[in-house]
């Protein structure tokens, strides 16, 4: 079967489209035949070898994909049953889905709910589902549409796109964040009520600013988030899900201590599974699948080393889909 493997090459490490036997596939009680995969930031740092994602070699990588089973040793699913998978270290520690077949643990896949079919699941993907974690943070710290704007970064992204369809969905004023002006258009038709240029958010952060908004979902860390932090309104939240910007965070106890923000972290890769059930009822339930047909676009697998490096360097909106076996 054809799959993408990342390997060890001398200081650095070597990527290639090959053949591999299913034999050479790691231990599972669940073999599943692959039908969709995606293209993740995750996935971009891998496959360039900018970060140690990489924990072991060699590897297939592909933190999510959809399909169909085909064996099973686990009691939760049989032949025939359709599935997603999401994060628990696949394309990390376990091979994952940039290949035809994958074989891993039962206990990290969920059914594919009803309402959407294997190519919708997948380009919701992991980026999707991270997005509908942070929105349903937001809403068990009580955030409403009636307490205001919400602000979204790295909103032409994956996980940025799906937060503002979702949010505007649930009749959430979104501002959208971004540092592509031509993307102000494709954001608007998501949903955002308006679009703030990411240089509003990357300057030299405050203890506090002048407070905007009720609520955030911040993909990119470091000063982009101190900076959202210091202008939420009293009470509000941020979700966090991202260092696309930088692990560190430059700002100061003041949003907490005097203004009583909350700051949730959101794991989407060993989030436990009533909460992805959760997750995803709640994506089958809530996003608009025009929207997300919108943002999507088909990569064929023999493009997507290619197309890593571009990912990397902001050049990519919305969520990619690689057809494996449709």
């Amino acid at each position: 079967m054809k799959a993408i493997v990342i390997d060890k090459s001398g200081d650095g490490q070597s990527v290639s489209l090959t053949q591999i036997a299913d034999a050479q596939l790691p231990e599972g009680d669940v073999l599943v035949e692959v039908a969709y995969t995606t293209l993740n930031y995750k996935d971009a740092l891998a496959i360039t070898g900018t970060a140690p994602v990489v924990r072991r070699f060699p590897m297939v990588p592909g933190i999510d994909f959809t399909g169909t089973v085909v064996q099973s040793g686990h009691a939760g699913f049989k032949p025939g049953d359709r599935v997603i998978l999401n994060g628990w270290g696949v394309g990390e520690k376990h091979w994952g889905g940039l290949a035809e077949r994958a074989q891993v643990s039962g206990d990290w896949l969920v059914p594919l709910p009803e309402g959407l079919d294997l190519r919708q699941a997948a380009a919701i993907g992991t980026a999707g589902y991270t997005a509908m974690l942070c929105v349903q943070a937001l809403e068990r710290h009580g955030l409403t549409p009636a307490q205001g704007e919400v602000v979204v970064s790295g909103a032409a992204g994956g996980v940025g796109s799906v937060a503002t369809a979702l949010l505007a969905a649930k009749g959430f004023e979104v501002a959208a964040v971004t540092g592509r002006a031509s993307e102000a258009g494709y954001l608007r038709g998501l949903g955002a009520s308006r679009v703030i240029d990411r240089a509003e958010l990357t300057g030299k952060s405050r203890p506090l600013g002048q407070e905007r908004w009720a609520g955030g979902i911040d993909v990119a860390g470091s000063t982009v988030l101190a900076n959202m932090l210091s202008m939420i309104n009293y009470g509000g939240v941020v979700a966090a899900c991202g260092l696309a910007a930088g692990m560190d965070l430059p700002a100061s106890v003041a949003p907490f201590i005097l203004r009583g923000v909350t700051l949730a972290g959101v794991d989407s890769v060993m989030c436990p599974k009533a909460r992805r059930l959760a997750a995803w009822a709640g994506l089958a339930h809530d996003l608009d699948l025009g929207k997300l047909e919108e943002m999507t676009t088909e990569l064929p697998f023999e493009e997507v080393i290619a197309t890593a490096s571009k990912f990397l360097d902001g050049g990519v909106r919305g969520r990619i889909v690689i057809p494996v076996r449709p």
